[in-house]
Order: structure tokens, then sequence, then C-alpha cells
């Protein structure tokens, strides 16, 4: 079981945010990762069983219609209570932080330059 790699799923509709992250997760060595442009491509594939999903506040920018982070993860919560999530965000504001962790969320990392070596360390800690 030490050798499997973990499952993770990497939702954000900016591709080369998404493309960026997925990689960086990869080259860790110790990770499968599966990455999706909308929360609802995420949501089909839940039964999976990721270890992990990192997932993007704001999601509807690309796909009308499409739901946003928050929503998503009211959506992952009630299937899968015991799923941790990361939500990823570039807004610092407290309010959205504090509202994606009463929906769920086991942590919430603001889109920046420290945040490819925070979402590592939450990781390991999973």
């Amino acid at each position: 079981m030490a050798d499997q790699k973990k499952k993770i799923f990497v939702v954000d509709d900016d591709k080369m945010f998404c493309t960026m992250l997925s990689d960086h997760l990869e080259d860790q060595g110790s990770y499968a990762v599966t990455s999706f442009g909308t929360g609802e491509e995420c949501l089909e594939q839940l039964d999976a069983a990721p270890d992990a999903i990192i997932l993007d506040y704001y999601l509807d920018s690309n796909v009308p219609g499409a739901k946003n982070g928050l929503e998503i993860l009211q959506i992952i919560h009630k299937k899968s209570p015991e799923l941790k999530v990361i939500m990823l965000s570039s807004q610092e504001h407290y309010g959205i932080a504090l509202q994606t962790i009463a929906s769920g969320a086991v942590y919430y990392v603001i889109k920046d330059l420290k945040s490819f070596q925070e979402i590592d360390s939450i990781l390991e800690e999973l």
C-alpha cells in the first residue's frame, strides 16, 4: 500500500494554472492527478474515490451555467462528507475562506507564489 499514489483531483477553469499545478503534483512522484475544467466534470468522477480534491472557488467563467466552487463543494460534502477538499482562490477575503470551511473544505489556499508549496504540505498531512 505504501507504493500506491494518492489520487488527487484538481478542478480549475484556468487551464494554465490547472496544468501547472497538476504537473507540479505529478512531478512529486506520489500523486496520480486528474484535472477538470468544471466542477460538474469532477462530480461525475467522484466514484473514482480521490484522496483529495483541490477546488477553485471561481469556476463559472468559461462554461455558461456552470456551478461555482462553493456550490460544487457543498455537493461533494453531501455525497462524501469524509472527502478532503482544499479550496483555492485568488480572493483574500476572510469571509469567503470562512464560508468554504463552514461548507466542508479542510483548507483555504490563496493563489499566489507560495500556493504550490502550501498545497504540498497540506497533501503530506492528509
